[in-house]
């Protein structure tokens, strides 16, 4: 059955009469402009600096006499550096930004607050530079995905509140009281990241608890930080972009739905490492719930590759769809390959490895950082009123991303298998197994120095963009009235 979608009602879902008159497209990515242009600003900046650190910390597996004297760029200190800027730097803030345009969108209504969750982004910019500099100056917490000093976590903390206060004040304003299935997604993203940062925070810094449950809260934190705040962002955005780029409704609410509450119920269950120290019940468990996720995974594929069946000529003409098939396709095997990494006699090879590091960065940059390169690209010319100045570097932006992503994973994948393999040989060398994966790290170098080039031209092509937005504010009043109604258009 067909679902209700951004793009047209379905007779056989019932109508519910909207609480008041909706509010224009215009007015609504009117009251988005700044918060959201700000977030996503700067967030791509921080991708950029998080690449660098990324680069540097590559280089050193291959040469690691590079920038050896300098101690603030050791690679104990860089790899969480870079880790963290990734996900508190860019994926957050760049999630934040897509969440809020598309709950003012979906909910036809005004953005809240929009000055404070301005406010509150220079705050959050303000602590992940606190944290950065304290992981470099070698004051990690130690905790993965957690390693920012405790000041740094409170002010990120108290500015995600405010910026979470106006995306709950929106959805409650909302004119269009039906739900679509992204507003699921995003909401319970919305209230789960704040439950995720403060329990870590409480339980492994505030009030720490002890011996092993402090490895077992922290696998727990790594694996929610993903699967339940990034992921359902990420597919949140994928269910509206698809639908609206296409022009078709999604094929099936009901199987959305589906895969959202299989999520939500198993999705907070894995991370643990089979074999960790713990009770077996607990580590069965986890191994289970995070094969069982290959469910929800097949079901918003299938519904996807539904909507989006007969429609492959739009890949050419759309960087959207481009960007969003990518990450849908990076969705569906990061949560196969992370399934049957699960499994323990497949765990024994490649745990430790860098195996799992290319799972991790396939999700990461390949499904959510590409799915929101695709929201970007169309949801900023909707707020500054202009299209993109250059096709081409939006074009090298596809490719180097693209190519990029997919050097660096493979590299690094079939490298931790070879590796697990070699470790897992009592007649082999340490060293002779390090050896045998540097061409593999060498090779995930040149992707991330890919992968940087492609971003480097989406914010040349911002920069322009922004440019000539400020520019025309000297121009007269309708040739702004002709750009909003070339704006209505486009919806």
């Amino acid at each position: 059955m067909n679902s209700p979608s951004p793009i047209q009602p379905v007779s056989s879902v019932p109508t519910v009469e909207p609480a008041a008159q909706p509010v224009s497209t215009g007015e609504i990515d009117a009251s988005c402009r700044a918060p959201v242009l700000y977030l996503f600003v700067s967030a791509l900046a921080w991708l950029l600096i998080g690449l660098a650190l990324a680069l540097v910390a590559s280089i050193k597996l291959h040469g690691p006499d590079f920038l050896g004297n300098t101690a603030w760029l050791t690679y104990g200190r860089v790899v969480p550096a870079f880790g963290n800027v990734l996900v508190y730097g860019f994926a957050s803030p760049a999630a934040l930004g897509v969440a809020l345009w598309l709950i003012a969108r979906l909910g036809r209504t005004r953005l809240w607050g929009a000055a404070w969750i301005v406010v509150a982004t220079v705050f959050w910019n303000l602590g992940v530079l606190v944290g950065l500099a304290g992981i470099l100056a070698g004051h990690s917490t130690g905790y993965a995905g957690l390693e920012m000093p405790l000041g740094a976590n409170s002010i990120l903390f108290f500015s995600y509140l405010l910026i979470g206060l106006g995306a709950v004040l929106t959805f409650h304003d909302r004119k269009e009281r039906r739900l679509y299935v992204s507003q699921w997604y995003l909401l319970a993203a919305l209230l789960w990241f704040p439950w995720i940062f403060s329990t870590a925070n409480l339980l492994l810094l505030l009030e720490p608890v002890r011996g092993v449950l402090q490895a077992a809260i922290s696998s727990w934190f790594v694996n929610c930080l993903t699967v339940l705040w990034l992921t359902p962002v990420g597919l949140g955005a994928i269910f509206y972009f698809i639908p609206k780029v296409t022009g078709r409704p999604l094929h099936s609410h009901y199987l959305g739905l589906f895969g959202f509450w299989l999520l939500a119920i198993f999705g907070g269950w894995g991370g643990l490492y089979a074999g960790a120290p713990l009770p077996s019940w607990l580590n069965s468990l986890s191994i289970v719930t995070t094969v069982l996720l290959i469910v929800p995974v097949l079901a918003v594929t299938i519904n996807w590759r539904l909507t989006m069946a007969g429609q492959q000529a739009l890949f050419k003409t759309s960087p959207t769809l481009r960007f969003i098939a990518f990450g849908a396709a990076s969705y569906t095997i990061s949560g196969l390959l992370t399934a049957a990494s699960a499994w323990h006699s497949v765990s024994e090879t490649v745990q430790f490895t860098h195996f799992t590091t290319a799972v991790a960065h396939l999700t990461l940059f390949g499904f959510f950082a590409m799915t929101l390169f695709g929201a970007v690209y169309y949801v900023t010319p909707r707020l500054v009123q202009a299209e993109w100045p250059s096709a081409k570097m939006v074009q090298v932006h596809f490719w180097c991303s693209a190519a990029g992503i997919t050097l660096y994973v493979i590299s690094l994948a079939f490298g931790g298998v070879l590796q697990g393999l070699a470790l897992n040989n009592a007649s082999r060398p340490f060293l002779e197994s390090v050896r045998s994966i540097l061409p593999f790290v060498g090779m995930s170098t040149l992707g991330l120095l890919v992968l940087a080039a492609g971003q480097v031209a989406l914010l040349a092509n911002l920069g322009l963009m922004l440019g000539r937005a400020c520019c025309a504010c000297c121009r007269p009043a309708d040739w702004f009235a002709g750009e909003t109604k070339r704006a209505e258009a486009r919806v």
